[in-house]
């Protein structure tokens, strides 16, 4: 993938804290989808900000880098927080995109991470990640001309896609409004990188099998835009200490849903380890 751009500017990531500070509770690392913001997760901020200090990851909207790069920018911003304050505990989360791209980090991570020293991460959490894709020949195919598309194709494109995106009837009004607004928000050719990003991802089944953290895939069983559950149970094969998840009624962006509380999840799955319980229970 990095062959097919190399002479890019460098665009840093950064991480946007969405509520006050909690420096003495586990770090919530969310890594967003296509629009690159992680405003998205604000449904859920309320509940996990009970728990987790949390950080959302932003991309800048004109972003043309590469996997590799986005993995390595990651690792550092979280390696930053923790000489700034050290955790006992680091969740990383990637819905849809930013799946994708929890996979790619949690991988290099393995790799880096020397024999005698502690995980960068404790859990992993992966919610229809956009990997999925290789399920579909047909539309990864497609895919490969949307950087022949001019720019002003962009929004009419995003209107029609945006019905796929999720099951707008478990919407509350203003959360599609911003789920639209969000799409809209990346530049045309950065969106364009993105699709061709995800389209080409390829993590082998020998790298997945560095993941020893334990890892939760959720899928969503009304996902009109991906195979989530096919590409759950996949990954939750290749992957040493994986579970499934299944949201039935669910679609794409099943955390911006009214009735899905991904804290609930972790809880009734039994994900939250003792040390995450007890700082609840001080809470």
């Amino acid at each position: 993938m990095d062959s097919l751009n190399p002479h890019l500017p460098h665009h840093p990531l950064r991480f946007r804290t969405p509520l006050p500070q909690h420096p003495d509770a586990p770090l919530f690392i969310f890594l967003p989808g296509m629009d690159g913001t992680g405003e998205l997760l604000r449904l859920q901020l309320e509940s996990l900000g009970a728990v987790f200090d949390i950080r959302c990851l932003v991309i800048p909207p004109d972003d043309l880098t590469s996997w590799d790069d986005l993995a390595n920018q990651v690792i550092t911003l979280v390696q930053d927080e923790l000489d700034s304050n050290p955790r006992h505990q680091v969740y990383l989360c990637g819905e849809s995109f930013g799946g994708c791209l929890t996979l790619k980090v949690a991988q290099r991570a393995a790799r880096l991470t020397k024999p005698d020293q502690t995980p960068l991460f404790d859990r992993v959490i992966l919610v229809n990640p956009a990997s999925a894709i290789r399920r579909m020949p047909l539309l990864r195919s497609l895919s490969a001309f949307t950087h022949w598309l001019p720019d002003f194709t962009y929004l009419p494109g995003s209107f029609v896609l945006f019905p796929l995106l999720g099951a707008l009837h478990r919407l509350a009004p203003d959360v599609a409004q911003e789920l639209l607004h969000a799409t809209q928000s990346v530049s045309p050719k950065s969106a364009y990188w993105r699709v061709e990003l995800i389209r080409t991802f390829e993590i082998a089944p020998i790298e997945l099998a560095t993941i020893a953290q334990p890892v939760l895939v959720v899928a969503s069983g009304s996902d009109r835009l991906l195979p989530s559950i096919e590409e759950g149970r996949a990954l939750v094969q290749q992957l040493p200490d994986a579970q499934l998840h299944i949201l039935p009624q669910s679609g794409h962006t099943c955390l911006l849903e009214t009735n899905v509380h991904l804290y609930q999840i972790l809880d009734e799955t039994g994900f939250l380890d003792a040390v995450t319980l007890a700082d609840r229970a001080i809470a």
